[in-house]
């Protein structure tokens, strides 16, 4: 089994043989509830594709362990980076969403108030709400032994997400009644891939007009009609596989 990933500020000037303190919620966490013991191999990482492995010298109390670093292994810049625009979803969804595409290996999250979304992020709601994803992201990252966790940006409007797709080197809104299966379309070796997820009403015809005049076409995916909250990991498992991130 590959060692546990905890999560600290920086690495900035460490090197083999450095020892690091790991303290705090992260300390408490390898401390108490996961037991760690002198000898026993960790990894901390700053999330932002930084890595410090080696083994843990010695803990103290419950929250606080000292880690000598053996090796620093770096987690590159994906190619192609994968985006997926999410439309919000009810309740707890949109973090099971986040979770699963973090496992998974998404590169970046947008939350994007659609027009049928019942959700919508306003003030403080909202706030609290892209902190619950940007945390799970966080967490399922850790989970998933990553090094570079996904970026979850700010909720975005159609407008914003429209300029997005323009940018992107590929770009599709995944559609149940789309002409071309995702399977198949011709995906780049390299730059940027952004997927569109609409919300459980579908994606409106305004935004489909929208998304298409910046270059996103509709694809679907299968057969079956996914949820919102499951689409996103399903789009990205297969984008995974037939860009060779996966081979």
């Amino acid at each position: 089994m590959t060692a546990p990933v905890f999560v600290v500020g920086t690495l900035e000037g460490e090197g083999p043989g450095s020892v690091l303190t790991l303290d705090g919620p992260e300390g408490r966490h390898a401390v108490s509830v996961r037991r760690l013991q002198p000898g026993e191999e960790i990894v901390l990482t700053d999330g932002l594709g930084r890595g410090a492995a080696g083994a843990v010298l010695s803990t103290e109390g419950k929250d606080r362990l000292t880690v000598r670093v053996q090796s620093l292994p770096v987690e590159p810049e994906p190619v192609p980076r994968i985006t997926v625009v999410q439309a919000l979803p009810k309740g707890d969804r949109g973090e099971l969403a986040v979770e699963t595409m973090t496992e998974t290996g998404v590169d970046a999250i947008v939350p994007w108030a659609a027009a049928r979304c019942i959700t919508q992020w306003r003030g403080e709601r909202g706030a609290k709400s892209l902190a619950k994803w940007r945390a799970t992201a966080r967490e399922a990252g850790k989970q998933s032994r990553r090094l570079r966790f996904p970026e979850v940006a700010d909720a975005a409007t159609t407008k914003e997400i429209a300029a997005l797709l323009a940018g992107a080197d590929f770009a599709a809104v995944l559609h149940e009644e789309g002409a071309e299966p995702l399977a198949t379309a011709p995906l780049p070796s390299e730059g940027s891939i952004v997927l569109v997820v609409g919300p459980e009403g579908g994606v409106s015809p305004e935004e489909l007009a929208v998304f298409a005049a910046a270059g996103a076409k509709p694809y679907r995916l299968g057969r079956s009609v996914l949820r919102t909250s499951t689409a996103g990991t399903a789009g990205v498992a297969l984008l995974l596989g037939r860009t060779g991130r996966w081979s």
